[in-house]
């Protein structure tokens, strides 16, 4: 059994409350940092820890927090990014409903380190329940003087808001989340300036996800470089995935980076292995991270046994690897038509794209039309040219990176499963049944990429 930094006291009944909570040890951090330490030495520690931001990009926390300007009298701002929104990520959510002060003590450290006195959490409208569970956790907080003035009497003073979003994917780039949470559209802002510079109201401002901002609590308990002896090189810790798809233990996990591939997907204490079928493919790191064959997951294309890491994760580029990403994972048996599911990822994207940028607002939706056309016994064969074609065309060539989110699993859908789209065009009575390939699964014929 690995060791869990966050969820160690998932099922302790009461845990969401501030009692029970203090009870397991919550809140030491706060008052090691704020009695002991200087903000300095807090963003040391997180420096020396390795910590990795756990949104997707896995940016080095401690170097973004050393970017954050500091002129003087202009006010700083941390904000949580809880807009979870990647279709297959829900460990954030996990989280927050469970040990909602984890992420409270987390926030409270973070600020102190940061120079913040106001920071704010900005979640997804469709956790709006979860946003009253953290509402009730701020208001125990502040009653027991953990928040407010003048916290345990050390002249800190912090607040905390909580702000409900409408629930748009965009919002989850944290540009677009800043232009939200002043009241305007989600709309990206190009870079530079950074957040870390010029963020909310102007000010300088950090943006970190929950699941980051957690890890922030036992990296400052028991030191950086406690935290850092776990993992594999550059992937220290632990990290949550949210695991789904067609396995026999689908949940929230909190893993040790550095656990094979091979162990988690197969091992009854993760996943315990594919649901009665064949394992067909995996998406380790939420939807827009490319898709990969399961023998591509478990094994590098050298033969290397795979690890949940994000160097051996992205080993081998795309054309053999894929990402880490925001830990969404999910596998497909052979009874998943993947082009079927790439035509439902691409929808969801072309759906939530803001439309700010024309290759993503424009290329969304072709790749709707042709993917719809493939999957319902209606595509040609240059079709699937046509589809490399317009996601190459989106890829590096818009404002933010959900450019490249919407390119990338079709990309690698093609890349690696072009003889299933080939299939469709070739017999396209036995697609329009949309159990095709769970009456006559598709056997697959590995070879390199072709595109």
């Amino acid at each position: 059994m690995g060791r869990k930094l966050l969820l160690e006291h998932e099922n302790v009944p009461g845990i969401q409350g501030l009692e029970v909570y203090r009870a397991k040890g919550g809140y030491r951090s706060v008052e090691k940092a704020l009695r002991t330490m200087s903000p300095e030495a807090v963003v040391e520690e997180v420096k020396k820890s390795g910590l990795r931001g756990r949104g997707g990009a896995g940016f080095p926390t401690g170097m973004k927090w050393s970017f954050l300007a500091k002129p003087p009298g202009v006010p700083r701002y941390l904000v949580v990014n809880a807009d979870e929104s990647e279709p297959g990520t829900f460990k954030d959510r996990y989280l927050m409903e469970r040990i909602p002060h984890l992420l409270i003590e987390g926030m409270i450290t973070s600020s102190f380190a940061l120079g913040a006195n106001l920071a704010f959490i900005y979640i997804r409208g469709e956790y709006f329940y979860v946003s009253r569970i953290l509402e009730r956790a701020i208001d125990e907080a502040r009653a027991a003087g953990w928040l407010g003035r003048n916290i345990l009497g050390t002249g800190y003073d912090l607040e905390i808001h909580v702000q409900v979003g409408a629930g748009a994917y965009i919002c989850g780039e944290e540009t677009a989340l800043l232009e939200s949470l002043e009241g305007k559209r989600g709309n990206p802002r190009i870079k530079p300036p950074f957040p870390a510079v010029k963020g909310l109201y102007e000010c300088p401002t950090v943006v970190n996800n929950v699941e980051t901002i957690a890890a922030v609590v036992p990296i400052v308990n028991d030191g950086g470089e406690e935290y850092a002896k776990i993992g594999v090189g550059r992937s220290t810790g632990t990290k949550l995935i949210s695991a789904g798809g067609n396995i026999r233990r689908p949940g929230v996990y909190e893993i040790e980076l550095g656990v094979s591939c091979d162990e988690f997907i197969n091992s009854d204490q993760w996943c315990g292995g594919v649901d009665g079928r064949a394992f067909k493919a995996v998406v380790p790191g939420g939807s827009s991270v490319p898709i990969v064959p399961y023998e591509l997951f478990l094994r590098t294309a050298a033969g290397e046994p795979r690890l949940m890491t994000y160097e051996s994760l992205s080993d081998g580029g795309f054309a053999t690897g894929t990402m880490l990403g925001s830990g969404g994972f999910y596998a497909y048996n052979d009874a998943q038509c993947i082009v079927r599911s790439t035509w439902n990822h691409t929808r969801f994207y072309r759906h939530e794209s803001c439309g700010q940028c024309s290759p993503c607002r424009e290329g969304t939706g072709w790749m709707e039309k042709v993917l719809h056309r493939i999957e319902h016994g209606e595509g040609r064969m240059e079709d699937i040219d046509l589809l490399w074609d317009i996601q190459r065309r989106i890829e590096g060539n818009t404002i933010c990176p959900l450019g490249d989110a919407a390119a990338w699993p079709v990309a690698s859908a093609i890349r690696h499963f072009r003889d299933e789209f080939e299939f469709h065009v070739r017999h396209p009575q036995k697609v329009k049944d949309p159990r095709h390939f769970e009456k006559e699964p598709f056997v697959r014929k590995p070879k390199p990429a072709t595109v």
